[in-house]
C-alpha cells in the first residue's frame, strides 16, 4: 500500500484486495511468461487458437463462461489460420454495469538485434523480455490477475467483469475488435466500460488516438524495351515526380499543423505521412552472379515500367478531417496530371479511422484517475496516442464512448528488439484496474 493510502481511504476490505494481489506477483509473472511462450506472430496469424484457448481454460475453472469467436470471412481468416478470439463473462449477484478488459493477442514477427529468446520470456532485472511483453500481453495478464483477485475476494460486486482476447490488432483489428463490435460484443446493454492494457504506462490514461487514412496511389506508364526508354513511358519516374512533390510541398504543410491534444510522445503532435512501401516495374529478385558473372537465378529483363504504386499512412490530427486529408492527395495528383506529360494515376482506400477522444469526466476516466492515486500515491497524466488502436472499433462500431487505454510497459518499446516489461508495473496496473472496476461496477464509492 501506498502511504498516502490510509484506513479512511480505503474500507479494510479494499486494503486487503490489494494485498492480494501483491501477492500475486509470481502468478503474473508466470502468466505473462505463459502468454508470450505461444508465438502469436502476425502476419500470417500463427497460434491464435491456442492462445484463445489457453485463456479459456485458465477462465473457466474461475466462474467465466467463456466464448470462442472465430471471425469467419474476415481478412485472413482460413482453416490453416483461424481468426480464433475469446470473449469471458463472469456475472455478479446483483445487476449492475459490466467492465470489460480487451487485450489483443496477436505480435508483431521478432526481427533480428534480440540477446535472448523473443518467445523465451527470460526474467531480468525485475523485468520480464520478449516479443509482446508489454505490447501486450503483460497488460492481459494484468487484467485476468486483477478479475481474479477480485472474484477471490468476496467483495459484493454487481455487475460483470469481462475479459477478451482479441485478434489481428496489429493488422487493423478487423478479424478481432471490428468483427466483434459489429455483432454487439462491445455496446450497451452488455459492456458499459472498457479499458484496453495497451503499454502507456502505469501512470497515464490514453484517451484516444490520432486519425489515419492509408491509401494506394498508382502512376501509370507505358512498356518498352529497356534498351529504348524514349519508346515507352516510364511509371517510376511518374511516381518519383509524386512523391518529390510530397517531400517538398505536403510535408512542411505537415509539420505546421499542430494539435492541442495530449499525443505522446510530443514529436507526434503535428501531422505525419509515412510512404509504407513502393513497388513497380519487375516483381522483385535478389540477382546474384557466379564466378563467371552469370545470373545463378533467373535475370531481369529489359522494359519500361507501365505501373508503379505505393502505400500511403497519413496520420491526421483532430484539428484535422478526413475529406480534407484526402482531397490535399488528390488536389497534389491532379495538378501533375495537369502539368506533366503523361502522367496518370489511380487511388484507393486501405483504411481510414477518424481521431478518438475520451471525454476525460467519462466515469472509465475517472474511476481509473482515482485508482492511480490511490495505487502510486499522485495524479495520472492523459495522452492520446500518435497510432491508432481497437478503441477505434468500439467507438464507431460499437458506439461505446467510454473507453480508454491503460496498462504495464512503456509504448517506446513496442515492436523493438529486447521488448520488456516491469514486474512491479504488472502488479501496480493489476491493483489499478481492480480498483477501477469496484468504482466503475458500484461496488466502491
Amino acid at each position: 500500500m501506498n502511504a498516502k493510502t490510509t484506513p479512511a481511504d480505503l474500507s479494510p476490505q479494499v486494503q486487503a484486495l490489494l494485498a492480494r494481489i501483491e501477492a500475486k506477483q509470481d502468478e503474473v509473472v508466470a502468466l505473462t511468461q505463459d502468454l508470450v511462450r505461444i508465438p502469436t506472430v502476425n502476419p500470417p496469424g500463427d497460434a491464435y487458437e491456442a492462445c484463445a484457448r489457453f485463456i479459456g481454460e485458465r477462465l473457466k475453472p474461475r466462474g467465466f463462461a467463456v466464448e470462442y469467436v472465430r471471425a469467419h470471412g474476415a481478412p485472413g481468416d482460413s482453416d490453416a489460420k483461424p481468426r480464433m478470439n475469446v470473449v469471458a463473462r463472469w456475472q455478479g449477484a446483483a445487476p449492475g454495469e459490466c467492465v470489460h478488459f480487451n487485450s489483443h493477442i496477436d505480435v508483431v514477427e521478432a526481427g533480428s538485434g534480440w540477446t535472448s529468446d523473443p518467445f523465451g520470456a527470460e526474467i531480468r532485472d525485475g523485468k520480464i523480455y520478449g516479443r509482446g511483453t508489454c505490447d501486450m500481453k503483460g497488460g492481459l495478464a494484468a487484467s485476468i490477475i486483477a478479475c481474479e483477485a477480485l472474484i477471490e475476494s468476496g467483495l459484493p460486486i454487481p455487475g460483470a467483469l469481462e475479459i477478451s482476447g482479441t485478434v489481428d490488432e496489429e493488422s487493423g483489428g478487423f478479424a478481432g475488435v471490428g468483427y466483434l463490435a459489429e455483432r454487439g460484443y462491445f455496446s450497451k446493454p452488455r459492456v458499459h466500460h472498457v479499458i484496453i492494457p495497451e503499454p502507456l504506462g502505469v501512470d497515464r490514461i490514453c484517451l484516444g488516438h490520432r486519425g489515419v487514412w492509408w491509401s494506394e496511389v498508382e502512376t501509370k506508364g507505358r512498356i518498352a524495351h529497356g534498351s529504348m526508354p524514349f519508346l515507352g513511358d516510364s511509371a517510376i519516374n511518374h511516381m518519383s515526380a509524386f512523391i518529390h512533390l510530397l517531400e517538398t510541398q505536403l510535408q512542411p504543410r505537415l509539420n505546421q499543423r499542430h494539435t492541442a491534444e495530449p499525443v505522446e510522445p510530443p514529436g507526434a503532435r503535428v501531422s505525419t505521412l509515412n510512404i509504407n512501401s513502393i513497388h513497380g516495374g519487375q516483381v522483385e529478385q535478389r540477382y546474384a552472379t557466379d564466378e563467371r558473372g552469370w545470373p545463378t537465378a533467373d535475370a531481369p529483363s529489359p522494359v519500361v515500367a507501365h505501373s508503379c504504386r505505393t502505400v500511403l499512412d497519413r496520420r491526421f490530427i483532430a484539428e484535422e478531417n478526413l475529406e480534407a486529408v484526402k482531397q490535399e492527395i488528390i488536389d497534389m495528383l491532379d495538378e501533375l496530371k495537369r502539368t506533366r506529360p503523361g502522367f496518370d494515376y489511380g487511388i484507393r482506400d486501405i483504411m481510414s479511422f477518424v481521431p478518438t477522444a475520451t471525454p476525460r469526466d467519462a466515469p472509465v476516466v475517472d474511476a481509473t484517475a482515482r485508482a492511480i492515486a490511490r495505487v502510486l500515491g499522485r495524479e495520472p497524466s492523459y495522452i492520446a496516442s500518435p497510432g491508432t488502436y481497437d478503441q477505434k472499433h468500439i467507438v464507431r462500431s460499437g458506439k461505446l464512448k467510454d473507453c480508454i487505454a491503460y496498462g504495464p510497459g512503456i509504448l517506446d518499446l513496442a515492436h523493438q528488439p529486447n521488448e520488456y516489461v516491469g514486474i512491479q508495473e504488472l502488479v501496480d496496473s493489476a491493483k489499478v484496474m481492480a480498483l477501477a472496476s469496484l468504482t466503475l461496477t458500484g461496488a466502491l464509492r
